[in-house]
């Protein structure tokens, strides 16, 4: 089956609109794994926007054996209370790390890593994170096909970044996204990466990647899952995508 791990930087969003602590991501991602997803993921950035350093080892203790994703830009340098994605996982030990070419700029993450660019530059980040014993996961475009250099420096899995196929599924002409999608996922596979997939995902679209895709890893799901959330409660809500996950992997 693939796993879900449930984004809850939107908790940490709505906390920070008003200020104080409510709520509270930790008893958000207590709730999740309580309803069954197999692990729970934050992108904590520089400027804090939403899920803080502080957050991120409170999440860390209500685990309980559930995988912890980090994620992050890796060449984002220290700032005041932020000490640097490194310095993050070195202190929390996730399962996984997903490394994410985000900017302050940007609202959301909406790009992989250029992997003949950037290859150079993750080479000893991707060794340092992979020293700490954690799985190594990078950001990539649906569409990318070379990904050999990734395998070559350790990396152990892509996630596939999904908001094009969100955004082409919404319009009813998915082909091509979903061509795309499973070009890369093959790619990944011919060359011995897992794959992870994320962004934009939704109850909507879901059942049609995953089906697409039935070797996918894991997909990291936060600001739909939360949108629905809202209407027929958390806990309803990651059972809902764990059924479609379930009925995607079911023989025929």
């Amino acid at each position: 089956m693939i796993k879900l791990s449930v984004n809850v930087n939107k908790v940490a969003v709505l906390r920070n609109s008003r200020g104080g602590s409510e709520p509270d991501p930790v008893n958000a991602a207590r709730v999740a794994l309580a309803a069954g997803c197999h692990g729970i993921t934050v992108h904590p950035r520089p400027d804090q926007r939403h899920i803080r350093v502080d957050d991120v080892s409170r999440i860390a203790q209500v685990l309980d054996g559930a995988e912890y994703n980090i994620e992050g830009n890796p060449f984002a340098p220290a700032r005041g209370d932020y000490p640097g994605l490194l310095a993050i996982v070195r202190a929390t030990r996730p399962a996984q790390v997903t490394l994410v070419p985000d900017g302050d700029g940007q609202i959301t993450s909406d790009h992989g890593f250029d992997v003949e660019r950037d290859v150079e530059r993750l080479t000893p980040l991707v060794a340092a994170f992979r020293e700490l014993d954690c799985r190594v996961s990078v950001f990539v475009d649906a569409g990318t096909a070379r990904l050999d250099a990734l395998a070559a420096i350790g990396v152990n899995r892509i996630e596939i970044y999904t908001g094009p196929f969100a955004h082409a599924h919404a319009l009813g002409d998915d082909a091509a996204a979903v061509a795309a999608c499973v070009a890369t996922a093959q790619a990944a596979r011919a060359v011995g990466l897992g794959v992870n997939a994320g962004h934009d995902l939704c109850q909507h679209n879901l059942a049609r990647l995953a089906s697409a895709i039935p070797w996918l890893d894991e997909v990291s799901i936060g600001h739909a899952l939360f949108g629905e959330a809202l209407y027929a409660g958390l806990d309803a809500t990651v059972r809902a995508y764990l059924g479609i996950l379930r009925t995607a992997a079911a023989p025929d």
